[in-house]
């Protein structure tokens, strides 16, 4: 029987890659809370809020749940969604001219299998003016997103390479969802 998937995120832009797999899917709102376990190492943190997400979802025979966060990482600290646009802008100019990560966790969870994971890419941008820098701000794209820019709008303007999954830097590594999907006994 095909299971059916359940995305525990109100993200669109994992709604859209889930997409991707051409498999039905809904979508609810987690109701962990997102508070990072600090003793933790970095990757463990976001693996938790991944799995937290797919803990807090009611789960059916036929149905895979699926619940995934990201975290952008810099000299070791977690940079989240920006507070304010001032914040975009420190954030965005401690990023210019260097290579930070980008780190999604995911958890999956049906009745016979569960699996938490983490995928990191690193990211990094040209060296930016300042002007470069409140011009982008200014399109108020970066101000939901971790790490304070979304690499498939016009944030993509801001990176000079990326090594790593590309979709994991968007939220949700796809292709390594598909594998788990395949390789698993659901």
């Amino acid at each position: 029987m095909l299971k059916k998937l359940v995305l525990a995120s109100q993200s669109p832009r994992r709604r859209e890659l889930l997409t991707y797999l051409g498999l039905p899917f809904s979508v609810v709102s987690p109701t962990s809370e997102e508070v990072m376990d600090l003793d933790l190492p970095i990757d463990a943190r976001i693996e938790k809020l991944a799995y937290d997400k797919a803990m807090s979802v009611d789960l059916q025979d036929n149905t895979i749940v699926i619940g995934a966060d990201t975290v952008v990482v810099i000299d070791g600290q977690v940079l989240g969604k920006p507070e304010s646009e001032e914040d975009a802008i420190s954030t965005l100019k401690k990023l210019s001219g260097r290579t930070h990560q980008v780190i999604t966790g995911v958890s999956m969870r049906s009745v016979r299998e569960h699996v938490t994971f983490s995928v990191k890419t690193d990211v990094k941008f040209y060296e930016l003016s300042d002007e470069a820098i409140e011009a982008y701000v200014a399109t108020r794209e970066p101000l939901d997103k971790a790490g304070s820019y979304g690499i498939q709008g016009r944030g993509a303007l801001l990176v000079e390479s990326i090594v790593g999954d590309y979709y994991t830097v968007i939220g949700l590594p796809i292709s390594r969802v598909n594998y788990e999907l395949e390789h698993r006994n659901w």
